[in-house]
């Protein structure tokens, strides 16, 4: 038992780091794209494995129905991140959201010249 506690200990610590290395990417990335990166992480690698610790938490005391609902919130993390993040991002774009100055090209803006 004292190997499981280690492990979800392991998953937290792993998910509060990445989503305080994410918070501070939110505060000094310079434009609102790579904001929206820094914010995609941490809905990624900051909620993912401490989900999984609730998993194996759940699992570990017995409690199946905290397992297989933190499954399921990290199937839908998963699931709707990307395209949550895919569509804000897209939004700013489409609103004129400003490029950092020293950004060299802007791929999207060469695809919609295509259409």
């Amino acid at each position: 038992m004292i190997v499981v506690r280690i492990l979800i200990d392991l998953l937290f610590t792993v998910g509060i780091f990445f989503t305080i290395a994410g918070i501070v990417g939110m505060i000094r990335m310079p434009d609102t794209y790579c904001r929206l990166q820094s914010s995609t992480n941490i809905a990624t690698m900051g909620a993912l494995p401490i989900a999984l610790g609730c998993v194996i938490y759940g699992f570990a005391i017995g409690n199946s129905s905290l397992g297989i609902k933190a499954l399921v919130i990290m199937f839908f993390l998963v699931i709707t991140n990307p395209v949550a993040s895919h569509a804000m991002t897209r939004a700013a774009y489409k609103t004129k959201a400003k490029l950092f100055e020293k950004n060299k090209c802007d791929h999207y803006g060469r695809d919609e010249e295509d259409e």
